[in-house]
């Protein structure tokens, strides 16, 4: 224990000593609170994943990563879209994308202090533009992909969902360590401009996926060259406190991206065989804990599958909407590591899906839901959250008792509460 602590003290920067209150506004200090009951391992797991280049890559290189693999799923996602939303087309998104940014130099201009000077905050962000720029310019007019309109082909990555994300960070860093309001309402706004961009026809799921990691790593990088420059000069907080309690309350607000199967074949009428191939699933998910293991919470779903019947594939799909309800626990293995569980009751609807035999959906009804989660504490207020979700639905043609066995594996990220 004495050797982990010493360890833990040296790689921290120099700070006031903590035996005092706490430490002043200008110069925050970095806390981490190591609970006795945390094991060997959890604390070695803790402090891999506490290192500056972890911090700065933990978000943006899986989303890069994710969206090239999703881009085999891209046209399940569009169905989605269009069984959902064909015919919407909003264009507050090529606002949107700079209002964190206008959020940021607003509050800086009023003169409520941030983390760096004008000069410094300019410096870095005009690094993370230019970083961004060359990142995504580079990618469109070389993969040249078609947008899923057809209207050109610079469809890959999405630059909106790049311009959004980048300035989320941008407000992030710079007040993100006042209030956690902050980075939870850039990042909103942000997630929004990326669906939007979807809603609209304009880009596929993997688009946003790799702009909105791209924003993200540029700003961190941006971020890291204007601090290499500037050293302490300009810099109004020398650390952003962060503190991690083990046994916090871990309330959440998260969106959701996961891929849904349908294991086996379904009876749904004589001599009718169904298969259900798997599909995209989006929704939010959110709980209260009232205690650090026991909370009440739901979540709200939408799903859309590819049908085939008697090995005949169809051209309608089977698209679903769920919302549940129910108890979930927790169980903090770590300090920045979550284990999870819920089990929860709810209504499942089926929109009618016309096959070669017969409708299937054009009905709800009661369903059973449980799942596990693992959840990792990224900053004090935000979380990564990967699950594998089991729902017991209700059949998809009335008369029939054969229940859905669906299986959903989710990533999300969450908001802290």
């Amino acid at each position: 224990m004495r050797r982990f602590l010493l360890i833990c003290l040296l790689a921290l920067p120099a700070t006031p000593p903590l035996a005092s209150a706490a430490p002043p506004a200008d110069s925050l200090a970095k806390v981490r609170r190591v609970s006795a009951g945390e094991s060997v391992l959890a604390r070695r797991i803790d402090l891999h994943t506490s290192s500056k280049a972890y911090r700065m890559l933990y978000v943006g290189v899986p989303l890069v990563v994710g969206g090239v693999v999703m881009q085999s799923y891209d046209a399940d996602f569009r169905r989605l879209r269009n069984g959902y939303a064909p015919s919407f087309h909003h264009d507050f998104d090529d606002y949107l994308q700079y209002a964190p940014a206008a959020v940021m130099v607003g509050m800086k201009a009023a003169g409520v202090r941030s983390r760096s000077s004008w000069g410094r905050m300019l410096t870095s962000d005009a690094f993370s533009v230019g970083l961004m720029a060359i990142a995504v310019n580079s990618l469109k007019y070389s993969c040249r992909v078609m947008r899923p309109d057809g209207s050109s082909r610079n469809s890959f990555p999405s630059g909106h969902t790049a311009t959004a994300f980048m300035t989320a960070t941008m407000l992030h860093k710079e007040y993100g360590h006042r209030s956690p309001w902050y980075s939870i309402g850039g990042y909103t706004l942000a997630t929004v401009t990326g669906v939007a961009r979807q809603l609209n026809n304009r880009h596929w799921m993997s688009d946003v996926m790799v702009g909105a990691g791209i924003g993200i790593l540029a700003t961190e990088l941006g971020y890291f060259l204007a601090d290499l420059i500037f050293k302490e000069r300009g810099l109004n907080v020398s650390q952003t406190m962060v503190i991690y309690d083990r046994y916090r309350r871990p309330s959440f607000l998260g969106f959701n991206l996961g891929m849904t199967v349908v294991p086996g074949r379904y009876t749904t009428a004589p001599g009718m065989r169904t298969e259900f191939f798997s599909g995209p699933s989006v929704g939010v998910e959110g709980a209260w804990f009232a205690l650090p293991y026991w909370g009440v919470g739901g979540r709200l779903a939408v799903a859309n599958l590819r049908v085939a019947v008697n090995g005949v594939s169809q051209r309608n799909d089977l698209e679903a909407s769920s919302i549940y309800v129910g108890p979930y626990v927790s169980y903090p293995f770590s300090t920045r590591w979550l284990v999870g569980a819920r089990l929860q009751g709810g209504c499942e609807i089926y929109k009618a899906c016309g096959t070669d035999m017969r409708t299937l959906g054009d009905r709800s009804g009661f369903s059973l839901g449980t799942g596990i989660s693992t959840t990792y504490f990224a900053t004090q207020n935000l979380g990564v959250r990967f699950s594998t979700d089991y729902d017991m639905a209700p059949p998809v043609v009335d008369g029939s008792r054969s229940r859905l066995h669906k299986l959903t594996l989710g990533l999300s990220v969450c908001a802290m509460f």
